[in-house]
């Protein structure tokens, strides 16, 4: 057992340490964009970064703090947003976070990378129950893929 608990530990460490980088991952300029995937055409930043909801934010207020935002890293809003082709500009907006900064937002929903997707491309966290509720990736529409 105290093996399996260390493996465990040190693949969270691990994953956390990437978190820096996660969060770095968008330009000063941020885009929103479509892109297909595995699970259809879902929401991805301009460099390719898959975004993901959490069922547990309501009222367009984030409920991700802490360890949840070290494992979940926040879709900032540095400078204004550029909404690609397919992207509903009438959804989006943002959040503010208790730092003050602002969050983006699409039809509502605060949006966050996953820290182990480490590729573009990469969706390794749809559906997945965490910190209270559940990640889901979003459609172009605004509706949660289940």
């Amino acid at each position: 057992m105290p093996k399996t608990r260390l493996g465990i530990t040190v693949i969270v460490l691990a994953l956390l340490a990437l978190a820096p980088a996660a969060m770095s991952r968008e330009s000063a300029a941020p885009t929103l964009t479509i892109k297909s995937s595995s699970f259809g055409r879902v929401l991805f930043d301009g460099r390719g970064f898959v975004l993901y909801a959490f069922t547990r934010d309501k009222n367009g207020r984030s409920a991700c703090y802490g360890a949840c935002a070290k494992a979940w890293p926040v879709y900032y809003a540095k400078a204004t947003l550029r909404a690609g082709t397919g992207i509903k500009r009438s959804l989006i907006g943002t959040t503010k976070r208790r730092d003050g900064r602002s969050q983006i937002t699409y039809a509502g929903r605060p949006l966050y990378y996953y820290v182990g997707d480490t590729k573009a491309g990469q969706i390794l966290c749809q559906n997945v129950v965490e910190f209270g509720g559940t990640w889901l990736i979003m459609r172009p529409s605004g509706k949660l893929v289940r």
